[in-house]
């Protein structure tokens, strides 16, 4: 992670915690508005010399905490890799079911 960063958008979590996460890298950590789905990390020193990690969820009308990793030393990735990966795919198969729920009902209203 570059030193400037405070930040990460994340483009894609892997299947295997062992992969590279894909991010976009954010010098301040404060987007404008997190589209719907789309997860940044933020992080900053911690009370205890290691690093405060805070996930953020966007949804359809805010943004939300999805998790914070208080106090992380070292290698943090495979420590919130679950994380990430199950809200991802969570994510993913609630937009598929809300395009279907979507598509039914205008089926049913034509």
């Amino acid at each position: 992670m570059p030193e400037t960063a405070r930040g990460a958008l994340l483009r894609s979590v892997p299947p295997l915690p062992t992969e590279p996460i894909r991010v976009i890298w954010s010098p301040t950590g404060n987007p404008s508005r997190l589209r719907p789905g789309s997860i940044l990390l933020i992080w900053k020193p911690g009370a205890e010399g290691g690093m405060d990690v805070t996930a953020l969820l966007g949804l359809a009308t805010a943004e939300v905490t999805l998790a914070i990793w208080p106090a992380l030393h070292g290698d943090w990735i495979p420590l919130v890799h679950p994380t990430l990966f199950e809200v991802t795919g969570l994510h993913a198969a609630l937009s598929v079911a809300t395009d279907a729920l979507n598509l039914a009902n205008d089926l049913a209203a034509a």
